[in-house]
């Protein structure tokens, strides 16, 4: 049975979706859920689920690599097999992505490369993009610059907003999220030499199923 441990920062919507997929599963179980917002809504998501969910303040530190190690030691103390961003909100230092370097991934409101960092939905929209979505990646150091395992695809119309792509592409993700971390939790998907890999095969750039 794998272990996995989610990093939240708000509501956790994908948090729900990994708890829902796995909650009879016999390969996988969510064990704890940690979050640098007391107040995000995904610890009660985490409570009612019955999993540890635990609130790590991040002022009670001095910097990101103080707080990043002491998240490290309480993370540890679950012995997790995958570490799972779900709107983590916290650029992670990288004696973090090191520490979990191959088994921890992210999801990323955008069709990687394009749109890493903020504001992703409007920046699409100002370009003038026919299409936006979501990508699900390992976690490198470089931000948002893992490699990519799968992406969903939505379309643009003339009138979207920044709010409407925003939900049209979450709705994706609630997808292809839970999938991602299946394939891991049954040893189908591993990072080797900086690529994704898939059932022994190395995934393009833009991971599975890309055009």
């Amino acid at each position: 049975m794998k272990r996995i441990v989610v990093l939240i920062s708000g509501n956790g919507s994908n948090l729900q979706s990994i708890v829902d997929r796995f909650s009879d599963s016999e390969h996988a179980q969510v064990v704890a859920v940690f979050s640098n917002k007391q107040e995000a809504y995904g610890l009660t998501r985490a409570s009612n689920a019955g999993i540890d969910g635990h609130f790590v303040d991040a002022s009670q530190f001095e910097g990101r690599a103080a707080f990043d190690k002491q998240l490290m030691v309480e993370i540890d103390q679950y012995q997790p097999d995958l570490i799972v961003l779900a709107g983590y909100m916290r650029i992670l230092s990288d004696d973090f992505v090191e520490h979990y370097l191959g088994k921890m991934l992210n999801i990323h409101p955008s069709l990687l490369p394009k749109y890493p960092g903020l504001h992703t939905h409007q920046r699409a929209i100002d370009a003038g993009d026919s299409e936006h979505g979501t990508s699900v990646h390992f976690v490198t150091p470089e931000l948002d610059g893992g490699p990519v395992i799968l992406q969903a695809k939505v379309p643009i119309f003339d009138t979207d907003s920044a709010e409407s792509l925003a939900d049209k592409v979450q709705s994706q993700e609630h997808r292809i999220y839970p999938l991602v971390v299946d394939w891991f939790v049954r040893e189908r998907l591993n990072m080797v030499n900086g690529d994704a890999v898939l059932d022994g095969v190395a995934l393009p750039e833009m991971g599975y199923a890309s055009e």
